[in-house]
This record gives C-alpha cells, sequence and structure tokens, in this order.
C-alpha cells in the first residue's frame, strides 16, 4: 500500500509540472476566475431586487439567504452559471431534437445560414484577392472599397438587405445568407491577397526562367503559398459568419434560430434563455474553428510543411 501511495505522490508533481507546462493549467485557473467573478456579480447584481421582495413580504433574512434566493430566480438580471447550465441541459438532452424548444433545433436553423453564408463568402473573397493580386485597376479601385465596406455597421445594414430582398420575393435562408456573406468575404479577401503575395521575388524570378506560364505560377507557387494565409482567414469567416446569421434573424422577426431565441428572451425577460443561446452560439463557433483547424492541419500535413509535422 505504502509503495502505491509513493507511486501516486511522485506521479503528481510530473503531472502538474506538465499541466502547468501546457495549456491545460492555464486555461483551468482562467476559467475558475471567470466562474467565481460570475457567481460574486450575480450575487450583487441580482441582490437589490431580492431585498426588495424581502422587505415587501415583512421576512426576516440573513446574508446566506441572500446568496441562496439570488442564484435561484426566476428572471434574475444576471443568471448564475449553474443556471445557465441547467438550462442548456434542459433544452438540448432533456427536449427532442425535432422540437421547437430545442437548442439544437435552433442551432440548425442558424448553422445552415451560417455554412451557406460562409461558402459564398470564402468563394467571393478568393476571386476578389484572384482579381487584385493579378489586375493593378482592381487593386487600387475594389481593395478600397472592401475595406470600407466592413465601416457600416452591420446593425444598420442587414434590416435594409433583408427588406430590400423581401421586396422582390427572396425571404428565408437566402437573406441570411447573404447577411453572414457579407461579413465573411472580408477576412479571406484580405488574408488571400497577402497570402497570393507572400513569394518573394527570388521564387517568382525563378519560375520565369522556368518560363511557366502565369497560370503555372499561380497553382505551383501562389496558391500553396497562400494556403496557410486561407485556413487563417477562414477561422476568422466562420465566426463571424455565425454573428451574421443571427443578426439576420433579428429584423426578420424569426421564430427559429439562435437569433430568434435571443429575441424571444429579450420580449419575456428570460435572461436565463438568453444567456443559454449565447452560450449556444459560442459553442457553434468553436466547434466549427475547431474544424477548419483540423482540416488545416490535415491539409498542411499533405503539403509536408512544418506546421503539418508540429500537428
Amino acid at each position: 500500500m505504502s509503495a502505491v501511495s509513493l507511486a501516486v505522490s511522485g506521479s503528481q508533481p510530473g503531472f502538474l509540472r506538465r499541466a502547468a507546462a501546457g495549456r491545460t493549467l492555464p486555461i483551468l485557473i482562467v476559467l475558475s476566475a471567470i466562474i467565481l467573478i460570475w457567481y460574486a456579480f450575480t450575487v450583487y447584481l441580482n441582490a437589490p431586487w431580492q431585498i426588495d421582495a424581502y422587505q415587501r413580504a415583512g421576512s426576516e433574512w440573513t446574508a446566506a439567504d441572500l446568496v441562496r434566493d439570488t442564484m435561484a430566480q426566476e428572471r434574475p438580471v444576471l443568471p448564475a452559471p449553474h443556471q445557465v447550465m441547467a438550462e442548456i441541459w434542459k433544452t438540448t438532452i432533456g427536449t427532442r431534437i425535432t422540437s421547437k424548444r430545442s437548442l439544437i433545433y435552433h442551432a440548425w436553423i442558424t448553422l445552415s445560414s451560417t455554412l451557406l453564408g460562409f461558402v459564398i463568402g470564402t468563394a467571393l473573397g478568393v476571386l476578389l484577392a484572384i482579381g487584385i493580386v493579378h489586375n493593378r485597376a482592381m487593386d487600387k479601385s475594389v481593395m478600397p472599397w472592401v475595406i470600407a465596406s466592413q465601416t457600416i455597421p452591420i446593425l444598420a445594414i442587414a434590416p435594409m438587405i433583408i427588406v430590400v430582398l423581401n421586396a422582390i420575393g427572396l425571404s428565408g435562408l437566402l437573406p441570411k445568407a447573404l447577411i453572414s456573406t457579407y461579413l465573411s468575404f472580408f477576412p479571406v479577401v484580405v488574408g488571400m491577397v497577402k497570402g497570393f503575395r507572400s513569394p518573394e521575388v527570388i521564387q517568382l524570378d525563378l519560375m520565369r526562367t522556368y518560363n511557366a506560364s502565369g497560370t503555372q505560377t499561380f497553382w505551383k507557387l501562389r496558391w500553396p503559398a497562400a494556403l496557410p494565409y486561407l485556413f487563417t482567414s477562414m477561422k476568422v469567416a466562420v465566426a463571424i459568419a455565425l454573428v451574421g446569421a443571427i443578426v439576420g434573424e433579428l429584423p426578420t422577426g424569426a421564430v427559429s434560430g439562435l437569433g430568434a431565441r435571443l429575441l424571444a428572451g429579450s420580449y419575456y425577460g428570460q435572461t436565463v434563455q438568453i444567456w443559454s443561446a449565447l452560450f449556444m452560439a459560442a459553442a457553434l463557433a468553436a466547434v466549427l474553428v475547431g474544424i477548419i483547424g483540423i482540416g488545416q492541419r490535415i491539409v498542411m500535413a499533405r503539403m509536408g510543411t512544418r506546421e503539418g509535422e508540429r500537428s
């Protein structure tokens, strides 16, 4: 028994050293601090209403009662972490996926417009980047407009896009996808322009000595050099495409989707519902970014780059 305990105790410092040297321990420390601060602000923000409720009822209360009751309010100003987790569990595991009360159902509605807008935005961004790199007129005219387009707040332009498209008979998935496209094409354009221009002059001169055509130079030099930039841009693009899809659901009065879930929660003061939808959106974005990261590692490994070998 003593040998086993010695072995376990001897392994603990090594485990802690590995955790501290890696990402696990720092992440756990930051998450723990966030949760503690969250609970503290839950009590602080919900206390005024709870104290007023005690006074109206004429009941005596202690600090322990106040802490307990502020974390169990039906419509709190700031819901406690366990309330949000309980709501997520109830609307995912405890509800049928086909039910309109299921967060998974709403997440799929938002995901469909996100993916469509992301695909269109990525394709548009790559095409614009190709034109900007190979055409000086597009570089001087289109690139400033691409940058200027992102100075318009999406909350201002989304209702106009929805109203105009509805006026010409386009409704449903496509208008929301176009809002996602509007947001997601920008990082792809910027990243791919940088990537296509990343080959050094000596590499381009070498292609000329091989008498390579413009098409051959593009596919054999510029495109492979731009792939790391493409995947990085896609990670940013898919996250903001999700934001665009959620924003696109707000002015339409949609009844399905995470945006509709947020809107309904704000109408009826259901803050727990709002926070659960926000956490589901964050988790969905993390999954999408993670999938692109996996694809990046696979492609980079097949290309034989150092990044792929480290992965």
